[in-house]
């Protein structure tokens, strides 16, 4: 057998292989992939307005550091 003929069937035993694992996965409801994006998207909106705070105090400080 030469390597191309090798390499596609590892292919195709790797893809046979992903396809019995998917298959064990639980997946979430469509309810519950709403709910945790809504939890992600409004982490997200939280820390940026934390780093963009921080980031105001600290530019003040050192503009007052610095006069």
């Amino acid at each position: 057998m030469n390597k191309l003929a090798q390499s596609v069937m590892g292919l195709k035993t790797f893809l046979s292989e992903v396809k019995v694992e998917l298959v064990k996965c639980s997946w979430p409801t469509r309810k519950e992939l709403f709910g945790s994006s809504v939890v992600v998207i409004i982490s997200v909106i939280i820390l940026a307005a934390f780093v963009g705070a921080c980031d105001l105090v600290n530019m003040g400080l050192l503009k007052f550091i610095i006069r």
